[in-house]
């Protein structure tokens, strides 16, 4: 089937308005970052940032180098994130010692994540996001701050991949296996 002339004309048009309408999408969410704030992006060096453990220990991100790293942001209010936490922890019981590791950061009040990790206790170390504009998750690439989001970096801290929403155990699994992406 051959499109008249007038086909294609409405056909460019709408491919034009979609890039336009996803290049504004874009440029909107950037529009959110705080000038001078730097945000990671696949390919990029992590920032080696400081956060406290649910006990007030604070941790670098660059203790975790040497290994893949599966940053998870969560908060107790969130429901997606919670229901994706049995993955997480059953991934992470697969990967052994030396293997990737899971590092929740929840971006909650600290009080919250100490009551909720009482109840349901993980397999994997949780640390405490700091929510203040910029926030340990925009830092990290989540420039819609929504949440689940998740980040795995490489061995030496450089972003392999992001994800907004829960991670499906196939890509759980691709992400932690040795050899991925």
């Amino acid at each position: 089937m051959m499109l008249s002339r007038s086909n294609w004309t409405i056909l460019g048009l709408a491919v034009l308005v979609a890039a336009a309408g996803g290049w504004m999408q874009h440029a909107s969410e950037r529009a959110r970052v705080p000038a001078g704030v730097q945000v990671a992006e696949r390919g990029d060096i992590a920032p080696d940032l400081t956060l406290s453990d649910v006990d007030g220990k604070p941790h670098r991100l660059s203790e975790y180098r040497g290994r893949r790293v599966l940053l998870n942001f969560w908060a107790t209010w969130c429901g997606p994130c919670l229901q994706e936490m049995p993955a997480l922890v059953k991934a992470q019981a697969n990967v052994g010692e030396k293997g990737a590791i899971v590092v929740g950061i929840a971006m909650d009040d600290p009080e919250r994540v100490r009551a909720f990790l009482a109840g349901h206790p993980l397999n994997y170390p949780v640390l405490l996001g700091r929510i203040d504009s910029p926030s340990t998750s925009l830092l990290l690439g989540n420039v819609g701050e929504l949440l689940p989001y998740s980040v795995l970096l490489d061995e030496n801290g450089r972003v392999l991949a992001s994800r907004r929403g829960a991670l499906e155990m196939s890509q759980l699994q691709q992400w932690l296996k040795p050899a991925a992406l």
